[in-house]
This record gives C-alpha cells, structure tokens and sequence, in this order.
C-alpha cells in the first residue's frame, strides 16, 4: 500500500512539473507535442495521440501522435460517428478498453493509414469552459491494463493541456488575424480614394478607365491576399490533411514549366530543366508539392531580370529527393535572407519590382515542413537566387506489426 501511494505522489509530482513545461509555450505545435509525449509517459503507454475537434464544422481530426509519422496522420479525419474518439467527444466521457478491436466503435482506417496497431486503449475529453477542445489518447498499456490512476492522471494532464492548447490558438489567431488586418489597410486606402475619385465631375474618360483598372487590380489583389491568408491559417492549425500518393517528379516539374511558360515568355525569360531522368517515385502530396514549385516559378519570373533564365533542377539520394529553382535576378540581401518565410514579410528592395502577398513562401515552407522535408534558400546580390526543397524518400511511419 505505501509503495502504490509514493508511486501516486510521484505521478502528481511529475504532473506539476508537465504542468509548469505546457504553460511555457504558445508554439501550438510544440505545445501538442509535449502533452503526447507527457501522456505517453504517465500512462506508461507505447504511444499516444492529440484529435482535434472543430465545433463548427463538426469534425474531429488528428493533429500529433508521438510515434507514427505526422504527414500521414496530420488532419486525418475521424467520424463522430463509429469511432471511440468520436464518442468521447459526444458524451464528454472517458474511455477505457483492453481490446480495441473488440469494440464496436474502433475505427480500423487509422490504423490502416499509419500501420500502428492498437491493442489497448484510454482517451479522455479535452474540455476548458464548456467546450470540447478535442480528445488525448494513450494507446498500447506497456505492462497489464490501464489503471483507475492512469485514468485520474490522464484527465488532470487532459485538463491542463485544453487550458493550454486553447491560450495557444488565441494567441495564433489574434497574432495572425492583426497581421492580416494591418495588410488589408493598404489595398482598401487605394479603393477608397480610387471610389472617390470616380465621383469627382473634373476627371477625363483616360483618368476614370485608368482608376477601374487600378480597383480592378486591387480587387484582385484582395480576393489573393483573402485565399492565401485562408491556406495559411489551415496549414498552422493542422487541419490541411496531406494526401499521399507515389509521383514522378519529373512530371511534376515538366507540368509547371508548361503551365509557366507563357507567363515567362512575357519577360522574354528563358525556363530550362536540368535533371537526372531516373528520378526515384517519391511519396508526398501531390497538390500540394505542385503548390511549392508554382510559387517558387512564379517569384522566380517576377524577381528574374530582362531577358533572364531559370533552370529547375532535381537530384536524389538514398534519404531524400531534391528540386532547386536557380534564377539569375536581382539576389536577395543577406540581413533578408533570416526573415524570408515570415508572414508578409517583403524584401525591401524588391518592393517596386513586383506585387505580392508576402505569404507565398511561407505557405510554402508550412507544406515543406508538414512532409518532414524542408525549403532552403541560398542568394547572391546580382547573381540570382536559389530555392531548394527537399523530401524524405522514405516514409517514419510505424510498420504493421
């Protein structure tokens, strides 16, 4: 009995010093990672995992999982309906089970989607003033079954870490949604002088067309700016799903040239393709991968110099598979280099050069990062500039067993 209650006191003990860890970051997704890790470790579980749940839309969606690779399991959705998480988040209740296949409710496309296999199961409700944040789950009891104490410990550690996850995403949205506020103010100063304008008698027929194509272009600019925000904000909070199929990347490439070229040819910008043909089938998002070489095409052309060239150029090795977009612009300074993919973050001196959103490449970083690969740049003043992205070949998923 004296040793069951110094094993209780030391569980109670470490949760005070999880607790002190989870309050010390507003990085959502740092955050996640420490309360998986923390509930794997308490629960004396093999893994554990964070569901999301958005009340609006009703869905519930992983979001982080200690062991099984993220990109595969990052916004999977799981139905209210005919799922154990789904059911905790319904009836606000915790869930026990020693044999998960067993269950009605065990939804088997998880486990086909990561190759994890679930034998015994806890989840607990995730919920700070009413609201159901999401469910934690612990997966795979180490020794025996799941205890009424794993279970007491698992909901004080659930209870703190819904306080935690939603400070965390307040602090995301307001840090994001004034960002995107103070943007905004640019484009409606010019719609509202350019509205005033118009209704000025004075004005000749080459000044009012001229004023509705410069609405016409801020228009434009707004509805970007609006869509792009929207990427961003799904990518931060994990509920952008990364579907995975194996591709050729060099028909990737060829794909985008085409799609590209004529907008090159504008610039009279000459856009070559340097790579090995035996390119290995790599295994990502297709869309997605698509979306990074478009905008990185798209800066290539619009920061190149008259006259200019790009040579898109792909390699592999046996950890991973890389694609570099080189084009001989302006360069981009070397105290900018650090602040590239930050949001809205414009290089100063290219600011006359060409329009933009100042969200592209950190969306496109966001992508890089969910495939666990990763969006590298290198530049010189005069000579061009250079972006790398980069993809592990082989997949972190945990094997069936």
């Amino acid at each position: 009995m004296a040793e069951i209650e110094t094993q209780r006191l030391d569980g109670y003990r470490r949760l005070i010093d999880i607790s002190r860890d989870l309050a010390s970051t507003l990085d959502l997704d740092e955050l996640l990672r420490r309360i998986v890790f923390a509930a794997a470790e308490i629960a004396d579980a093999e893994a554990a995992s964070i569901l999301l749940y958005d009340g609006t839309a009703r869905q519930l969606y992983f979001q982080v999982a200690t062991n099984i690779d993220q990109p595969t399991m990052r916004g999977l959705i799981v139905p209210l309906e005919g799922s154990i998480a789904g059911w905790i988040v319904t009836n606000r209740k915790t869930v026990r089970i020693d044999n998960a296949h067993k269950d009605p409710r065990f939804f088997a496309d998880v486990e086909q989607t990561t190759g994890f296999q679930t034998q015994s199961l806890m989840g607990v409700p995730l919920i700070t003033k009413e609201k159901v944040v999401g469910v934690l789950e612990v997966l795979n009891k180490s020794n025996g079954k799941f205890t009424n104490e794993n279970e007491n410990l698992l909901l004080v550690l659930g209870a703190q870490a819904a306080v935690a996850i939603e400070n965390a995403r307040l602090f995301q949205q307001s840090d994001l949604i004034s960002e995107f506020v103070h943007e905004l103010r640019t484009p409606l100063a010019s719609l509202s002088t350019a509205t005033y304008l118009l209704l000025r008698p004075e004005i000749s027929k080459e000044q009012h067309e001229q004023i509705i194509y410069n609405i016409h272009n801020e228009t434009l600019r707004l509805n970007t700016l609006a869509s792009s925000f929207l990427d961003l904000a799904r990518l931060e909070s994990g509920r952008v799903q990364f579907r995975k199929t194996r591709f050729n990347m060099n028909d990737l490439i060829y794909e985008c040239k085409d799609v590209m070229q004529s907008k090159a040819e504008e610039s009279r910008i000459q856009v070559r393709v340097d790579s090995t043909e035996t390119l290995p089938l790599i295994e990502a998002d297709r869309d997605k991968i698509k979306q990074v070489l478009f905008n990185l095409l798209s800066n290539a052309i619009k920061y190149n110099r008259p006259s200019g060239s790009i040579i898109i150029s792909a390699d592999s090795t046996e950890a991973e598979l890389s694609v570099t977009v080189q084009d001989t612009g302006m360069g981009i300074p070397e105290d900018a280099l650090p602040h590239l993919f930050e949001k809205f973050y414009r290089v100063r001196e290219h600011e006359n050069k060409a329009g933009g959103t100042g969200l592209g490449l950190s969306i496109s970083k966001q992508i890089m990062q969910g495939h666990n690969g990763a969006l590298e740049v290198k530049s010189k003043i005069g000579v061009g500039t250079a972006f790398t992205l980069r993809l592990p070949r082989q997949s972190k998923t945990m094997p069936r067993k």
